[in-house]
């Protein structure tokens, strides 16, 4: 707080130490703004030496057709949306003091754009200083862009405004609050973009050619930093999620690679996507189902025993040994999955049919044979079916693969996979034990599709911050899809309702329950 003139001491000395104490303060904020200025424009000069590979290796394709360029071209429009989206998740915080950073002009939104005036009178009737009649003023006029039903239109704020007519105080209703401070994409625009990158697995500079179709000139640039902003504003509900997901009970879980642009060596490296997922609906649960993804740059087992460092519970997963520390202390239970053990048998059986493998896949035919016919079932009543007839299943089945091994090569593949059936059995039979749990982890692996074929379309990420920013989103995407919701449906709703810090918004996203997000 600034000092008044009485508040200051008399004495000489103590007005030196109070000055060099000011002092220190202000070198201090001084070292912090150069820090991040030179943080600021190191991102800058990145960005722009990407742009010049870009424009350097696209005149260069406009000769002979390479694979090779092509690939190099990917990578760097990557890269360069990552570094766009850290610039946009940086920018919902106030601006630097002193920076020199240039903005880019804003251009005035197509003329030939449908127009919506929502107009905003003041809630006052009369005025809150004397009482006197209101009369009109004026009113401020402010644009934005939105996208409804895959078709543009600018939807115009007018905020009239009125005057007393005794003592000439003014009124004007507060502006709406708006997903971006100051940006122009309103919600269904934005919700349109990030479904479109993180479920329909299209680039940004693909959906740019496509709006530019319809005469919408966006720069990619400008869509880069919207998905970056709106990642960092809707992550404390990613976080509410991550805190609904890992509550005690049983979970799924699951990884996949992912690779991801190495900056410098334009090579990728091999970081993991993993996913939680709550789903007890198959036990005749009414509880939400939800997914939280979570990235790290590899797929070392501290990364699982982190995320599920306070869970207690049931963990569904396969055999990656990074979980084996989990179990240790008995908090958490395991259940390995049926159809990992079945894939292994089902693959040789592809290739080449043997009775072994033909046996094996029947009896494991049989065991979901019971599944079917109880799901949706309350865990009581599976848990009784389940042992009433599949653990004697289970008991023969056992004593079967072992009398197999005795007839079979040990170095042959056949022995490998039911080795790895028997070395896991315990867990493979938990779910018998446990009605809550299931024969497989296949509700995991199905969360996981969604990642999977956009690694397909766009190969890799293009940094570790995109990875984490993709999770943030496919957390979001995943659970409304799991709870039957369009996607973009539900993240117009979130995006109408939550607000950047300092314009009015709705409560708090993690002080509110999941389930009630989840209903649009």
């Amino acid at each position: 707080m600034p000092s008044s003139p009485t508040s200051l001491p008399d004495d000489i000395e103590a007005l030196k130490a109070l000055l060099m104490q000011r002092d220190g303060e202000v070198q201090q904020l001084r070292d912090t703004v150069t820090t991040l200025e030179q943080a600021l424009n190191v991102r800058s000069l990145e960005i722009e030496q990407l742009k010049l590979q870009l424009a350097k290796l696209k005149r260069m394709q406009f000769g002979r057709k390479s694979e090779k360029l092509d690939r190099k071209i990917e990578q760097l429009e990557t890269r360069l949306e990552d570094l766009l989206a850290e610039d946009g998740a940086s920018g919902q915080k106030a601006a630097l003091p002193g920076s020199n950073a240039r903005k880019a002009a804003r251009q005035p939104l197509p003329e030939h754009l449908l127009r919506e005036d929502n107009v905003i009178e003041p809630a006052d009737q009369a005025c809150s200083e004397c009482g006197g009649k209101l009369k009109p003023l004026g009113e401020d006029v402010s644009e934005q862009l939105e996208l409804i039903d895959s078709a543009f239109k600018v939807i115009r704020h007018i905020r009239r405004k009125k005057a007393c007519a005794c003592c000439d105080h003014i009124v004007q209703a507060p502006a709406p609050s708006r997903p971006i401070e100051r940006g122009i994409a309103g919600p269904g625009l934005l919700a349109h973009i990030l479904v479109a990158k993180f479920a329909d697995h299209l680039p940004l500079y693909r959906q740019c050619a496509i709006y530019a179709r319809d005469g919408v000139e966006l720069d990619r640039s400008t869509m880069a930093r919207w998905v970056g902003a709106c990642g960092a504003l809707m992550r404390p509900l990613v976080d509410a999620l991550q805190r609904y997901v890992l509550q005690p009970g049983k979970i799924h879980s699951d990884d996949t690679p992912m690779p991801v642009l190495a900056p410098g060596n334009g090579q990728t490296k091999t970081a993991r996507l993993w996913v939680y997922v709550r789903d007890d609906r198959r036990s005749g649960s009414t509880a939400a189902p939800a997914a939280w993804f979570a990235y790290t740059p590899n797929r070392q087992g501290q990364h699982p025993q982190s995320h599920l460092a306070n869970f207690t519970g049931v963990l569904q997963a396969d055999a990656f040994a990074g979980y084996d520390k989990i179990y240790a202390d008995g908090r958490v239970r395991e259940a390995a999955c049926m159809a990992h053990a079945r894939r292994k048998i089902h693959d040789l059986h592809v290739r080449k049919a043997t009775v072994t493998t033909t046996e094996a896949l029947r009896r494991i035919g049989e065991l979901y044979a019971i599944e079917e016919h109880i799901r949706g079932q309350l865990p009581d009543h599976r848990k009784r079916i389940r042992q009433e007839q599949a653990r004697p299943l289970l008991d023969d089945f056992e004593l079967w693969l072992r009398a197999r091994l005795l007839t079979l090569s040990t170095q042959s593949d056949t022995t490998k996979a039911i080795n790895y059936m028997l070395n896991q059995w315990q867990a493979l039979v938990y779910y018998c034990h446990d009605g809550l749990a299931e024969i497989d982890n296949n509700i995991a692996e199905n969360a996981l599709r969604t990642c999977c074929l956009g690694r397909k379309k766009f190969l890799f990420m293009g940094a570790d911050s995109g990875g984490e920013r993709a999770a943030t989103m496919y957390s979001l995407i995943v659970s409304a899809k799991l709870n039957g919701i369009d996607p973009q449906v539900y993240l117009r709703h979130v995006l109408t309702r939550i607000a950047p810090v300092g314009q009015a918004k709705s409560p708090t996203p993690g002080r509110v329950k999941i389930p009630h997000l989840l209903t649009v």
